[in-house]
């Protein structure tokens, strides 16, 4: 599998966001390793989407969270191989400071392989 993080690989759909969301759905699967909660479920199409979210709430400026989302997509891009079948995915960063790459890809590593 390459190492790469294209445009189709981007969960864009409002609609599948928020089937992902929708409490009442009972195939949705999460997990959760510090600083990282996932939400996740099977994908219908053959190819894993995901999505990258860090709260305003907790990082008022851009930059930060920007900051962190790279980090998160560079965790996701040189491990998502570990992901065995398609899914629809969102990564949500719930840490209250931004925490260094390998803290991230550590709980990135450990959310991928509880999906």
């Amino acid at each position: 599998m390459k190492k790469t993080f294209k445009k189709n690989e981007r969960l864009c759909s409002i609609k599948v966001i928020d089937s992902l969301f929708d409490r009442k759905n009972s195939a949705n699967e999460g997990a959760f390793a510090y600083p990282i909660r996932v939400v996740g479920k099977p994908s219908d199409e053959g190819i894993t989407q995901v999505l990258f979210s860090v709260p305003k709430r907790q990082f008022k400026h851009a930059v930060d969270r920007n900051q962190i989302r790279r980090r998160m997509k560079e965790a996701y891009r040189l491990n998502k191989e570990l992901l065995t079948k398609p899914y629809y995915i969102s990564f949500i960063y719930v840490g209250k400071v931004i925490e260094n790459y390998a803290q991230i890809e550590k709980g990135m590593k450990n959310c991928l392989k509880k999906l």
